[in-house]
């Protein structure tokens, strides 16, 4: 008699878990409508740059093999899991791993979240060589000089980052008694040196005993919008006092105290992209803003050259209501807002020498895990500029075409991850690494 075939419940329940995966992408599958369908599968994740050019197919790009590379590239950015299968690999890490997916992010005591770098910066892991720093602040003090004698007002800022701010909740295997930070070096020798400063790290750290609400967030990179406020409000007087200016100011007779975070005060969360977010346990409190509608008031154009820290300040609209509309130039690079509407410019665009004479004060906000960079290239271009204005302009004209490179790769998003892809593997910052790109394209190295 002919054997009967028998199936095992088992194995046809394997086999649909298996086959699981497959199943459902194709069931999430839409096709593309055209190739300027730029939301085709696209997955909704924070943090993370995705190629929306579909490679072109020709004899070129098939037998250099770019085509099979980007096409894999492609696809797997428009997966149709793509977006569920990140939240939850994320998921697994932070939850039995208590690691964060987040390049250069850290978890910390009851899930503070922290940049690594700042936690560096808070123990003086990342501590400059002192001549450096005194060398970058004697080119700052001429800088100062020079532009004082214009009409100009140049200002330091240094502002606490959350390293130092909640530094009760980094991890233990990062402590280690204190030496030496480079904020002691830059506020220590910018006193020495007579520039112009305010030191905000002595403001939160008088602040943080008694302060009613967190002045940094569990889930956010920043301050939280309530220390965001104290700042400005900080940061207006002291521009009032040095400029010997009259400024609108920044008031608020109502507070939200909520347990839900707004503003920046989880931007970090949202990078996480987690499939659950965790509860924030904690009240965070949000003053309703308001500014002195005063356009006599508002006639002090203040240039800001800062790092992340400042988009708070920009998104609060500080620029418009109290500094007379002036920039923010964000890492000396980008410029906020973009003096041509609908196109982005940077820095190196614009006429640098009457861009800084048009401001009558200039403020470089730099926070502490930042001042490795402090001022990026703000300080060493204003001094060759009125030391050796001959030198700037022949290195600025040189310097042109690998600009215009980094520019093109900074906004096309297959290039972007491809620089940012470099960074990863050689351990250099994004910025080196699309500089070096650009050097490449632009002919200086091969």
């Amino acid at each position: 008699m002919a054997k009967t075939k028998t199936y095992s419940v088992h194995c046809v329940i394997g086999l649909l878990l298996i086959s699981w995966p497959m199943i459902f992408a194709y069931l999430k599958y839409v096709k593309r409508q055209s190739s300027e369908d730029l939301s085709y599968n696209k997955p909704n994740l924070v943090g993370i740059v995705i190629n929306d050019k579909k490679p072109e197919l020709n004899a070129e790009n098939w037998f250099s093999g770019i085509y099979q590379s980007e096409s894999n590239d492609y696809d797997n950015d428009h997966w149709s899991l793509k977006e569920i299968m990140v939240r939850l690999n994320n998921q697994l890490y932070y939850n039995f791993f208590n690691q964060i997916r987040v390049n250069n992010f850290v978890s910390g005591k009851n899930n503070y979240v922290f940049a690594e770098s700042y936690i560096f910066s808070a123990f003086g892991d990342d501590l400059i060589e002192e001549e450096k720093v005194v060398s970058l602040l004697e080119k700052a003090k001429v800088v100062q000089d020079t532009l004082k004698k214009k009409g100009v007002d140049l200002l330091l800022v240094f502002a606490p980052g959350k390293g130092i701010g909640s530094k009760e909740f980094i991890e233990d295997k990062y402590k280690h008694p204190v030496k030496r930070t480079n904020h002691d070096l830059f506020a220590s020798h910018s006193k020495r040196l007579g520039l112009n400063n305010l030191d905000l790290y002595n403001y939160f750290e008088q602040l943080k005993p008694t302060s009613p609400y967190p002045l940094f967030p569990k889930f956010g990179h920043h301050w939280s919008y309530y220390g965001e406020c104290l700042a400005m409000d900080t940061i207006i007087k002291h521009i009032e006092k040095l400029h010997q200016c009259d400024m609108p100011g920044v008031r608020w007779s109502q507070i939200d105290v909520v347990d839900t975070a707004r503003s920046r005060d989880s931007d970090v969360l949202k990078s996480m992209n987690l499939y659950s977010n965790p509860e924030l346990d904690m009240k965070l409190a949000y003053p309703v803003v308001q500014f002195e509608d005063d356009s006599v008031k508002n006639s002090t154009k203040v240039l800001v050259v800062s790092d992340s820290y400042w988009y708070g300040a920009v998104y609060m609209g500080i620029g418009a209501a109290c500094f007379a509309g002036g920039q923010f130039w964000y890492y000396c690079n980008k410029v906020v807002p973009s003096p041509v509407p609908g196109e982005k410019v940077e820095v190196w665009e614009l006429d640098f020498k009457k861009e800084i004479e048009s401001n009558p004060v200039i403020m470089l906000l730099y926070s502490d895990g930042n001042l490795p960079a402090f001022g990026n290239n703000f300080i060493p271009d204003a001094y060759e500029l009125y030391t050796s204005p001959k030198t700037f302009y022949a290195r600025i004209e040189r310097n042109r075409q690998i600009q215009t490179y980094a520019k093109q790769i900074r906004e096309a998003p297959a290039l972007l991850k491809k620089a940012t892809l470099k960074s990863k593997e050689q351990g250099i910052t994004l910025d080196s690494a699309i500089k070096s790109d650009a050097m490449r394209l632009s002919g200086f190295i091969r």
